[in-house]
């Protein structure tokens, strides 16, 4: 009999580290009950789809979840098939600070950045 091993899944997506630190910050000012940082694609904006990264308080059932030193973050179930590939970084300059993300899945987005379309 073969022994079968399974080998892990990567993850949907990849954060570097300014973003993995950035989910270290917010954990430590985290609201009291939250239990990590939770990215979804809600559909809004003029292309279609937004990027939302909110504290969570619940795991839910399909989320995928990747530990990182400071903390868990989730990725929304349904929002997945929108975001496999994609890495999420960190950014600040002298008038901005956010997350960006650099998603092989979107096909086009608005002019202002807010959102996309897949």
């Amino acid at each position: 009999m073969t022994e079968t091993t399974l080998r892990q899944r990567p993850a949907a997506v990849t954060l570097t580290a300014a973003a993995e630190a950035r989910v270290t910050d917010l954990m430590a000012k985290a609201p009291e009950g939250a239990i990590g940082v939770k990215l979804s694609t809600p559909r809004r904006g003029c292309s279609g789809l937004a990027y939302s990264v909110d504290y969570v308080t619940e795991e839910a059932k399909f989320d995928e979840k990747i530990e990182t030193p400071g903390g868990t973050f989730y990725i929304d179930g349904p929002s997945v098939l929108y975001l496999v590939g994609s890495t999420m970084d960190w950014v600040e300059d002298d008038f901005t600070a956010g997350f960006v993300f650099t998603n092989p899945n979107a096909k086009g987005a608005c002019g202002c950045g807010e959102s996309f379309m897949v």
